[in-house]
């Protein structure tokens, strides 16, 4: 039976004739009133160079969803760049952004009762906040992301940001170099090249069944990206025309992201290694979703899933690599050959995972000719901002599976644990670490604590020698609730591999980390110390044992110790847990994300008064 649309409240009806009225002044057209109205969600800004070439491809969408007789009215959300916004006050504004754009989605389609909507988006908070919004939303639904930035090249070495920043932090390399490589390392437009938080997120969403293939993989600047937005528009007036006119719920966002889409996506992300913001935002978006998904379905899958896939910050390979190899897609039909990700689960382009994958597995007989064209899809090697602007094709794909940018689970890097779940006394609920970007040198670490209540502090005493080998460098106060806001910890982690002491430090905090980190750094730990976790109570000169082939860190003090030790820092009552001479400016916008704020083993996700929660 058909479904009455959404939009029908305010385009049917002559008590409406006011709505009409705005809705003509917006441009619709006569034939469009009672048509299906589909927002067109994006997310352009000249701050970020993955959403700056955004600007012109909304209104093209638009075009493209008009012709088949729907409207299409665009608004825009926000978008923190994470690089520039690094190292200083403006990160604590980077993860409460991620609410932020979900809330705003979510105030923008409701409030215009749309009935579908499609989501153009790119980097590290705002493709997590739109699939919060989708999830909320729960009407036909598709993500496209603006696609990965070119890597740079000088001498015939690829960079990129990460090789910038840590080189600028490195004494031994000179001011021409530095200045050599920064012009490089960031050639076009679109994410950051290497598996960093917005890739990771973008891959991840293939992986869910919510974007089309290729949609984490193929550069911003080709024309394939094109391509891939003329498809999105057009399969999204399919689906909703198959949930307004045959009722079909499954192209909805929450019959595709089920629960087992969510095991799925999180084994991709152990099997490529990606960044550690992803275990947060999937666990936020599971929440949104409803979805039983948990810290400790991550530490099961953690110990099963194989490495098969390194990309930087962890190996020379970049984003760009994955996709001559065959992209998501290939890594996903090698973990589907060892039993590791479920089949019949569905996806926006329709089908199931299964029948994709044979289809789009480019080392398939049967791979269809599409696949195998946006795996030939190459960087075009010149400094660009436009997106779709080259049409560069690789001579040949990358199908070795022993040796190449993917493996097969035969030739794996690791048997397990690209990302892996830590459990231990120092984290009761938790804690993860990137163990496809740490050397084996290291997993098993046992080190002396020193402690920082901030990541400037910390930073100060890394590049001025005060941490050495055999430290571990604890941060506390930096999670969700305590930073608040829960930055991203890319700079003391490259500062960290500056002075050469990545296979001789660790790092552990309740903050987060970049995609872009490597090294034996440890976040998200739970509870955080605003939370009266137990890293609030580590003190200089205690030890930290950390073994990551056992999943476990402890800190070298007995029970009866941090038993004491809680009831000196519970005496300092309104005080207590909460950092010492910080001196941090805290606004109001930020102390009201605190407040709601859980800690990252919830997904950093607000946590409304029970009583707030019965009028639901």
């Amino acid at each position: 039976m058909p479904k009455t649309l959404r939009s029908a409240i305010t385009t049917g009806g002559r008590r409406m004739a006011g709505a009409r009225a705005l809705w003509r002044a917006n441009g619709m057209k006569e034939e469009q009133i009672g048509k299906p109205v589909i927002a067109v969600v994006n997310s352009f800004t000249q701050f970020v160079p993955g959403h700056t070439h955004l600007h012109d491809i909304g209104q093209m969408v638009k075009a493209m969803i008009e012709k088949h007789g729907c409207f299409a009215p665009e608004c825009n959300t926000i978008a923190i760049d994470d690089g520039i916004a690094m190292g200083h006050g403006g990160m604590l504004y980077s993860l409460p952004s991620r609410d932020l754009i979900a809330d705003s989605v979510e105030y923008m389609c409701n409030a215009h009762q749309v009935d579908a909507m499609i989501c153009i988006t790119n980097c590290d908070k705002i493709t997590p906040g739109m699939l919060m919004a989708m999830m909320r939303l729960n009407i036909p639904a598709i993500i496209v992301s603006g696609g990965p930035m070119e890597a740079g090249v000088k001498g015939g070495r690829k960079y990129d940001l990460i090789d910038a920043m840590v080189m600028a932090a490195d004494s031994a390399v000179d001011d021409d170099e530095v200045t050599a490589v920064e012009q490089v390392a960031c050639p076009t437009c679109g994410s950051c090249s290497g598996m960093f938080t917005a890739n990771s997120m973008n891959c991840l969403s293939e992986a869910l069944g919510v974007a089309l293939p290729g949609n984490g993989t193929i550069v911003a600047t080709h024309k394939r990206r094109l391509t891939l937005f003329e498809k999105a528009a057009d399969r999204i007036v399919e689906m909703t025309r198959a949930y307004y006119e045959r009722d079909d719920q499954s192209v909805l966002p929450r019959s595709i992201a089920g629960r087992e889409a969510f095991l799925n996506a999180m084994s991709l992300d152990i099997a490529m290694g990606g960044s550690t913001n992803t275990v947060l935002h999937l666990l936020a978006i599971a929440d949104a979703a409803g979805v039983d998904f948990t810290m400790n379905d991550i530490d099961e899958l953690s110990r099963k899933v194989p490495v098969l896939c390194k990309v930087a910050p962890s190996s020379h390979y970049h984003v760009e690599d994955v996709n001559r190899a065959g992209g998501i897609m290939a890594i996903m039909a090698e973990l589907a050959r060892g039993g590791l990700v479920t089949g019949d689960v569905g996806r926006v382009e329709g089908g199931t995972l299964g029948e994709t994958l044979a289809r789009r597995d480019i080392v398939s007989e049967q791979a269809d000719p599409d696949a195998v064209e946006n795996c030939l899809a190459a960087p075009g090697g010149v400094r660009s901002v436009s997106l779709g602007s080259q049409n560069s094709r690789y001579q040949s794909l990358d199908t070795d599976r022993e040796s190449g940018c993917i493996r097969d689970i035969a030739h794996c890097y690791s048997p397990d644990g690209g990302l892996c779940v830590l459990f231990g006394n120092i984290a009761r609920n938790g804690c993860i670490v990137k163990a496809a970007g740490v050397d084996e040198s290291i997993l098993k670490f046992t080190g002396t604590a020193r402690t920082y209540f901030s990541q400037d502090a910390a930073c100060e005493a890394i590049l001025d020698g005060s941490v050495k080998a055999g430290d571990v460098v604890v941060i506390r106060y930096e999670g969700p609730k305590g930073g608040p806001g829960m930055q991203e910890m890319l700079y003391p982690t490259s500062y960290i591999r500056s002075r050469h002491l990545d296979k001789e430090c660790a790092l552990i905090t309740d903050g987060r980390f970049s995609g872009g980190t490597s090294g034996l750094s440890i976040g998200h730990v739970s509870p955080e110390a605003a939370a009266g976790g137990e890293i609030a109570l580590v003190s200089d000169g205690d030890g930290i044992e950390i073994d990551v082939p056992n999943r476990s860190i402890r800190l070298a003090v007995s029970d009866e110790e941090l038993a004491s030790r809680r009831s000196r820092e519970e005496a300092r009552g309104k005080a207590a847990f909460t950092p010492r001479g910080r001196g941090r400016k805290v606004t109001r916008a930020l102390r009201a994300y605190a407040l709601l704020a859980s800690s990252a083993d919830k997904g950093a996700v607000r946590v409304l008064p029970d009583s707030e929660v019965a009028r639901e």
